[in-house]
């Protein structure tokens, strides 16, 4: 029997400030354990683990949410910056988020790995490819320039970036090693983004599964496919034997993090590559109704995931 686990993703409104209600709410729908988002602050965490309701499974680095001096969110760090300060940074607030792990008896820390440039943000032909879409404009001349120039963009500089990243989940595995946690390497939602299919050889290389391996999210590889940038298929034909977990969400158009069952993800190819794991994470938006969070068990159930 599978576990569910509801990521406090869907916990970023008023009704769930307080983590406990957040907490009897996934329990009360069916969800057998909870994963911390990033997103989620301190506080919530301690209201989670207080109430004492369902077993915390997974922390997605790096939780807990802290705002930086600068005002940004601890997210906004770099695990592949090229600027040794922000890179050890970005390891640290990721050393945080073990430390949760082990305090909460998690043992699957789930990583965003970083991004090629100095910025989070999305290239710029990334967003107007994006807009495009939205728009209507799904190909043509203009769209498959864009794609050109995007790709481009990105393997020019990515070599140095991936280095970077290597050396923080080094780093990363060393600290959660001994404490029996596994750092699952999270498949990104911009093409910017660390890594891409070819490179988890890289970086996985040396490590055993229990150490470092794949975590697929359904909705990010979609939305990469929908635009044109990587095939949907190429991450989970490639590194299904690696997976270690899942985030499961649904798309519609390009907007993704919405309930299994209310989009159009072809979900026979995400079954196939990921009916082997045990638990598995939901990951669905603050934005979706509650009875579709309910609903989503019944869906996955009914495609073969239950």
């Amino acid at each position: 029997m599978s576990q569910f686990a509801l990521s406090t993703m869907f916990a970023q409104q008023p009704r769930f400030e307080d983590g406990s209600v957040f907490a009897r709410f996934a329990a009360e729908s069916g969800y057998d354990a909870i994963e911390i988002s990033h997103s989620t602050p301190a506080a919530k965490v301690a209201a989670i683990r207080a109430a004492n309701v369902l077993p915390i499974v997974a922390i997605h680095q790096p939780a807990p949410y802290e705002r930086l001096p600068n005002g940004r969110g601890n997210a906004s760090l770099n695990l592949a910056a090229l600027d040794e300060d922000e890179r050890r940074q970005a390891v640290a607030a990721a050393a945080r988020s073990i430390d949760l792990a082990a305090e909460v008896g998690a043992r699957r820390v789930v990583v965003h790995l970083g991004h090629v440039g100095t910025v989070a943000e999305q290239f710029e032909e990334e967003l107007a490819l994006r807009r495009a879409f939205d728009a209507g404009e799904r190909d043509g001349a203009r769209v498959e320039e864009l794609r050109t120039l995007l790709v481009a963009r990105r393997a020019a500089a990515a070599e140095p970036h991936l280095g970077a990243a290597r050396r923080s989940l080094e780093e990363l595995v060393a600290l959660a090693r001994p404490r029996g946690i596994a750092i699952g390497i999270e498949n990104r939602y911009h093409y910017h983004e660390i890594p891409h299919p070819g490179e988890y050889a890289q970086l996985l290389d040396g490590f055993a599964p229990e150490e470092a391996g794949y975590w697929h999210d359904v909705g990010h590889a979609e939305v990469l496919h929908r635009l044109g940038l990587i095939n949907r298929h190429a991450w989970l034909d490639r590194w299904s034997g690696r997976c270690i977990g899942a985030h499961l969400h649904d798309v519609e158009g390009i907007g993704d993090h919405r309930a299994p069952g209310d989009g159009d993800v072809p979900w026979e190819y995400v079954v196939r590559g990921v009916r082997h794991l045990s638990s598995f994470t939901l990951e669905i938006n603050q934005h979706q109704p509650g009875e579709r969070v309910r609903a989503a068990l019944g869906f996955l159930a009914g495609v073969g995931l239950g």
